[in-house]
């Protein structure tokens, strides 16, 4: 089988996802052509030099509905003859497009491919496309359907996580990022992002609050407690599903979980004979990927089983793994993971994560593949594992090893 390679790992920096976000004055389609553009220009590459693009997005409806991974082709400067593929597995969209185009080189189905995703929150709100599992009766009952707050104060409760451990990981999440930025070390991923005149507007992630504390977060009044307890009263709705659960316990709140952000990702994949024909060298090899449904009202849990099954499928234990990437969709959920691997936090997201810098829903998943990456480099170690919660029910992981 053909292995295939990481030859470039960039993304935008994350904007707030609000109308005064620096990135809001662009359209999803804009900003995925920015990417493939820089993609393009970064590694030369010139006529019919890629399979495809495969361009991950969640809110699939408006100016991010139709194939969007198409219509960036064709805004872009990339040859017309490149076609393109949409895809939505929720929260892991880009990590699923980067698995499926490593997938497809490794069968012989294209020498290269680009894959990432893009998700502009502040034009495109979360839930807009009305999904059938929060709004259709018989499945929302049938499931169990609980938002994804209830959900992650649902872990705490089951797991025994405490408000001060969800907000001691987000101060230390935003310590992180803040020191990564201080020293650099997204420089080589994050591209500035200019406007249609070529004015600069955005080249750090906006997100971010490094002065919160303790204390700041302390005064937060948990997001999700009148949703569960009062009206729609969905704490009934997952009692009956988990009757063991005398209470659910609400621990998160604006702090400790990721923010609504406007983003996208992209890398270069491809086989040896794409990067000797382009002059390119290959940064890592993809070792593995793996997906797998879970229980769809806890719901955000698939980080554990994932890396289970991406480890045995790979040959590999938990100890062979050198660095992690756990996206920060709530803190119990990298709360969870590190309890259930007992796994050192110190080699978990070590440049800060998704509650410092925001989650741009279908560009996450490639743009904690990239980090993961550039850290690998930097620290020099060899083996990296991404993984995500996901949405319904799944998770999804990727194993790559720096070259």
């Amino acid at each position: 089988m053909t292995e295939a390679y990481i030859y470039d790992a960039l993304r935008s920096p994350r904007g707030k996802g609000r109308p005064e976000g620096a990135l809001h004055e662009l359209t999803s389609v804009a900003l995925s052509a920015k990417l493939l553009n820089a993609v393009k220009e970064r590694n030369g590459l010139d006529g019919h030099a890629v399979e495809d693009v495969i361009w991950g997005n969640v809110t699939q409806v408006g100016e991010q509905g139709g194939c969007l991974a198409r219509s960036a082709v064709l805004l872009s400067d990339l040859d017309e003859r490149i076609p393109g593929l949409s895809i939505n597995r929720f929260c892991a969209s880009g990590m699923e497009a980067v698995n499926l185009a490593a997938n497809q080189v490794r069968a012989g189905a294209g020498d290269a491919y680009i894959a990432g995703g893009v998700e502009m929150m502040g034009r495109v709100a979360m839930g807009s496309d009305g999904a059938a599992i929060a709004v259709d009766p018989s499945l929302a009952m049938k499931t169990y359907f609980v938002p994804q707050g209830i959900s992650a104060d649902i872990i705490a409760t089951q797991y025994g996580f405490s408000r001060d451990d969800a907000d001691a990981l987000a101060v230390e999440s935003q310590r992180r990022a803040a020191a990564a930025w201080a020293e650099g070390r997204f420089d080589r991923s994050v591209i500035e992002i200019r406007d249609q005149n070529g004015l600069p507007i955005l080249s750090r992630d906006e997100y971010m609050r490094p002065g919160t504390d303790m204390q700041s977060l302390g005064a937060l009044k948990p997001a999700f407690k009148d949703m569960g307890e009062v009206m729609p009263g969905f704490d009934k709705v997952a009692m009956m599903k988990y009757p063991h659960l005398e209470r659910i316990e609400h621990i998160h709140h604006a702090g400790n979980s990721s923010g609504i952000v406007d983003g996208g990702a992209a890398l270069l994949i491809g086989s040896k004979a794409f990067g000797e024909r382009h002059g390119l060298t290959p940064r890592a090899r993809i070792r593995a990927t793996a997906k797998i449904g879970t229980d769809p009202t806890i719901m955000l849990t698939g980080p554990v089983p994932v890396t289970e099954k991406i480890l045995r499928d790979a040959g590999m234990q938990v100890s062979d793994i050198d660095l992690f990437e756990v996206n920060e969709a709530f803190a119990s959920v990298v709360l969870r993971f590190q309890q259930a691997f007992d796994v050192d936090p110190g080699i978990v997201n070590v440049n800060g994560g998704a509650i410092a810098m925001g989650h741009p829903l279908g560009a996450t998943g490639a743009i904690i593949i990239g980090t993961l990456l550039d850290e690998l480099e930097r620290s020099g170690k060899g083996v990296g594992l991404a993984t995500l919660c996901i949405a319904s029910g799944m998770g999804a992981a990727t194993i790559i090893e720096r070259m």
